[in-house]
């Protein structure tokens, strides 16, 4: 699956297109990516909205958004 820059996803719209029933799930196999700028983890936010957490700090999540938002 594919998250095109400047685009998020949801925790769950993952879990939907993977078939997975569990949004959870996909977030532990999201917050075990060692490789985050080749696998953009970032892009995965929570359903309300919300940037959820990040291996490498909430802020860092924040600054590659508004990267690639530009």
């Amino acid at each position: 699956m594919k998250i095109p820059r400047g685009q998020t996803r949801s925790y769950g719209e993952i879990a939907d297109q993977i078939c997975c029933n569990s949004a959870r799930a996909v977030g532990q196999a999201i917050g075990a990516n060692p490789v985050a700028l080749l696998v953009p983890c970032h892009r995965v936010i929570q359903k309300n909205g919300s940037l959820g957490g990040y291996r490498w700090g909430i802020e860092t999540k924040r600054a590659l958004l508004d990267w690639e938002a530009q």
